[in-house]
């Protein structure tokens, strides 16, 4: 029987919230930041952010981003 290696966990985090402006990214209220999740790996990111990001579509100010958490746990990781 072989064995197959599990795909490795490449957390990601997907938040969002209004900005102060359309020229950076300074929330316009830290408190007000919308933790959507973490998740395990880069497609189950971009599918929460995509969702979150229509919901907000009405409003050019808020933006949602996802940040590669495997990257800043492990950056010297190669291809992380």
């Amino acid at each position: 029987m072989s064995q197959t290696k599990p795909n490795p966990q490449l957390l990601h985090l997907v938040f969002g919230g209004e900005l102060e402006s359309l020229d950076g990214v300074t929330f316009r209220d830290l408190h007000d930041l919308d933790i959507v999740g973490i998740y395990p790996n880069y497609a189950e990111a971009h599918a929460a952010w995509k969702a979150a990001a229509q919901k907000s579509v009405d409003n050019a100010l808020v933006r949602y981003f996802v940040v590669h958490l495997h990257r800043l746990l492990d950056p010297a990781k190669p291809g992380a």
